[in-house]
């Protein structure tokens, strides 16, 4: 089956700088996404925020630590600690990264890329649908942002994340951003990249800004998305239509507000290319 996942609108991170907006109330946008891992606790003040930011807007969670292309057993505890997580908050979706992270039981706390052979892409869509039964519900893979590539690779990017999602039957969380960065990084066509992708399985759109250090560009969600991001984005509105979108914004964190504006921003991009109006959120 494809990607069912509701266009929930245009929404940003939710990160401790914007707590007290969340805590009063006054902290408006569409949806909220928040990092799985900050909020499997057994109790404390970010779980009471994010009661209230539930009262606001939906949630949706975001793993760094699943490790999908590791070697290691998957964490029986973090998959129970989430699957609760998910109930407790009647969470939208669930999404982690197509990477690996882990190996030996030692976290490196990175996302770290894969070989793109057949092997490998056999392991992780194993992977993907164990975790899928264990949660009970379809599960977002994003792309991530590579500074290297496998000599032993067979396939490209594009074609492996693709693969995963109709083998595993699952969706993409499509980070343009990422693409952007690793296109410029390994001197590909970013636009080929999203023409690859099966349209019926993007479930949501990530947005971030990114540093240019001369030689590489390092995704690092520390300022403002960039034109050529906006332009890439403006592409895969045509190519997807309405998707869900949201801001990473996760180091120099701005005000609330700062950040809201750059999801109205994708909206307005949004409502240009699709013809239709532009509307503001609450």
């Amino acid at each position: 089956m494809a990607c069912t996942m509701p266009h929930l609108g245009h929404g940003i991170g939710l990160r401790p700088k914007h707590f007290p907006r969340v805590w009063d109330g006054t902290g408006r946008t569409d949806w909220f996404e928040v990092i799985s891992e900050n909020f499997m606790i057994r109790g404390g003040r970010p779980l009471a925020v994010l009661e209230r930011a539930r009262a606001l807007a939906p949630l949706v969670l975001h793993g760094v630590s699943l490790s999908l292309g590791s070697t290691d057993p998957l964490n029986d505890a973090y998959l129970h600690d989430l699957r609760a997580l998910i109930h407790r908050f009647e969470l939208a979706w669930v999404s982690d990264h197509l990477c690996w992270g882990s190996v030996g039981g030692h976290y490196a706390h990175d996302l770290l890329p894969l070989p793109y052979t057949e092997e490998a892409l056999a392991h992780v869509v194993e992977r993907v649908q164990i975790v899928q039964d264990r949660l009970g519900r379809q599960l977002l893979i994003e792309n991530v942002s590579s500074y290297l590539t496998f000599a032993h690779s067979r396939m490209s990017e594009w074609e492996f994340l693709g693969a995963i999602a109709e083998y595993a039957d699952c969706g993409i969380l499509l980070d343009v951003n990422n693409v952007y960065v690793s296109a410029i990084n390994h001197g590909f066509d970013p636009q080929q990249y999203l023409r690859a992708l099966p349209v019926d399985r993007i479930g949501q759109i990530h947005l971030a800004g990114h540093s240019n250090k001369g030689t590489h560009l390092l995704d690092t969600h520390d300022g403002a998305v960039i034109t050529p991001v906006w332009n890439l984005y403006r592409h895969a509105v045509r190519l997807f239509g309405r998707v869900a979108t949201l801001i990473e914004w996760d180091d120099k964190v701005p005000e609330f507000d700062v950040v809201c504006a750059e999801a109205e921003r994708a909206r307005a991009i949004e409502a240009e290319e699709m013809g239709g109006s532009y509307a503001a959120s609450a």
